[in-house]
């Protein structure tokens, strides 16, 4: 199952605590789309990818590219998204969610640390295709 996460906010200078939340699902069931907006105005400035899938052993999750607009990082978007889709992996059934960062992403690793995320000893591979 495949989850995006939108916040969006208007050109007001405290963009997170009035934003309304919503949801969406679209036809196909297999992708949902929450979104956090203001008004009809608004502009999208963060956003992150949540996937959930079925394992033999249970139900797994994976938070992929967070992303925030740099005029309004600082603002806690980033960790309201988060906050957003490990609500909705623990609904969705998940048992834990992974994410990977890379070391020059000082901010966002610091966020993840101070969110309960926890280094993971483990090697990650890559194979091209």
């Amino acid at each position: 199952m495949f989850v995006a996460i939108q916040q969006r906010h208007t050109d007001q200078t405290d963009n997170t605590e009035q934003c309304n939340t919503g949801q969406t699902v679209n036809t196909d069931n297999n992708t949902h789309d929450t979104t956090a907006n203001k008004n009809t105005t608004s502009e999208i400035v963060g956003a992150l990818t949540l996937v959930v899938f079925r394992i033999p052993t249970g139900v797994k999750s994976r938070i992929e590219d967070v992303v925030v607009t740099e005029s309004v990082r600082g603002q806690r978007i980033g960790e309201r998204l988060c906050n957003k889709a490990l609500e909705k992996a623990h609904l969705l059934g998940a048992t834990h969610t992974d994410l990977t960062s890379r070391p020059d992403r000082k901010s966002a690793n610091r966020l993840y640390l101070r969110m309960g995320f926890q280094p993971r000893d483990s090697n990650v591979y890559r194979f091209r295709l």
